[in-house]
């Protein structure tokens, strides 16, 4: 019933709350109460990072896909992405899977669950290869080939299928001749994937145009990557180049044991 200091035609303010945009886990709500068994779907949930917004969705159990927004995912776009994937609904959700917050903070998975399945033994072993790169570190695609027993040129197709962008970091992946490989994102995120952990592309390309690819140190007679944590520790005046392993070697210098150079 219209007041009689209401103008003829104005809008009337409908119950309270039905025009405010419905909680992030609605629809994880309507589920739960009407019995849906969490194990039939996934959630995701959208985290900021240094290149922009991450969609993430998990199981129960583990991580099973996530795609950065700045890649031209929307959040629909991310949805449907998953059930290309995996054959799962991914709902949104207000809580992220643990772990996951904290993995993107400090830029190490390594031991946060994620779900390979869908994939063939090989994509997976090479997944799992680049998913050991510590953060702010390059390794190049032979040496993923070989943490992964299979051949160089498998590396870069699965690189290209990885389904959890920045938790399994390719951006940490270069070509031999160290230019990178960002099969699975556009060339700035990878750019600036790699900024953000303070990795200098300039000074790696530099490397390899002089034909540096370890760099030793004639102080512990210890070579490794030049990205390795013990090389940027090396000074100028006591840095070695080597352009192989077995040259390092004949020097009468030790593989690294963190970057691991010698199984290049």
């Amino acid at each position: 019933m219209r007041s009689d200091h209401e103008a003829p035609g104005a809008a009337r303010p409908g119950p309270a709350g039905l025009t405010a945009e419905p909680p992030a886990d609605f629809a994880v709500r309507v589920l739960r109460r009407a019995g849906v068994p969490r194990e039939t779907y996934d959630t995701y949930v959208r985290l900021d990072t240094a290149v922009g917004a991450l969609f993430v969705a998990a199981s129960p159990e583990a991580v099973t896909g996530a795609a950065l927004d700045t890649d031209g995912s929307t959040a629909t776009a991310f949805e449907e992405l998953h059930r290309a994937r995996t054959g799962r609904s991914a709902l949104r959700s207000a809580r992220a899977f643990p772990g996951v917050v904290t993995a993107l903070r400090t830029g190490r998975a390594r031991r946060l669950p994620i779900d390979l399945s869908p994939h063939g033994p090989v994509e997976r072993a090479v997944l799992e290869a680049v998913r050991s790169v510590p953060v702010g570190q390059l390794r190049p695609v032979g040496w993923i080939a070989q943490e992964a027993g299979t051949a160089p040129e498998a590396v870069a197709g699965a690189v290209a299928q990885n389904p959890a962008a920045v938790l399994i970091p390719s951006h940490r992946v270069t070509y031999d001749d160290g230019t990178p490989c960002d099969a699975a994102h556009l060339p700035d995120t990878g750019d600036a994937l790699r900024a953000a952990e303070g990795i200098d592309l300039r000074r790696v390309a530099e490397l390899h145009r002089r034909g540096v690819v370890f760099l030793g140190s004639d102080t512990t007679r210890i070579y490794c990557h030049p990205t390795c944590a013990h090389a940027r520790r090396i000074t100028p005046p006591h840095q070695v180049p080597f352009s192989t392993a077995r040259e390092a070697g004949l020097a009468g210098y030790r593989a690294c044991r963190s970057c691991r150079p010698l199984t290049v």
